[in-house]
């Protein structure tokens, strides 16, 4: 419950700051900030140098993605039919192996492409 003896706290905007004390960057923060704008100051120029990302690049890319999502749904859904083969129930571990796979794919692939592309991070 806020009591009405509490004094406003607008700053010189009519803004309400919450309580936050402005003041100077601890030494810290400062060196950890200074450190982040370095390090994209460095991958911004590198990718500048390195104008290798022609047609080829991309369609490498490409093909990179999609085998690292067909060959754990491959694989999956082979382990899924040998299962099924030697145990049968009324689940079908094929099908469920396979989307296993592809998920794991297509997360292998999402990292991939974040750490590969990513250059503004």
């Amino acid at each position: 419950m806020i009591s009405d003896n509490q004094p406003e706290r607008e700053n010189e905007n009519g803004f309400d700051n919450h309580g936050f004390q402005g003041g100077p960057l601890h030494l810290h923060e400062q060196s950890h900030i200074e450190q982040r704008i370095a390090s994209q100051e460095a991958r911004k120029l590198k990718a500048q140098r390195e104008k290798h990302h022609t047609i080829w690049f991309g369609f490498g890319m490409f093909g990179l993605i999609g085998w690292s999502v067909t060959i754990p749904a491959v694989l999956g859904a082979m382990l899924g039919m040998w299962i099924d083969s030697r145990w049968p129930g009324p689940y079908s571990w094929t099908l469920m192996l396979m989307m296993g796979g592809i998920a794991f794919g297509c997360l292998n692939a999402w990292k991939w492409i974040h750490k590969e592309g990513n250059i503004e991070k």
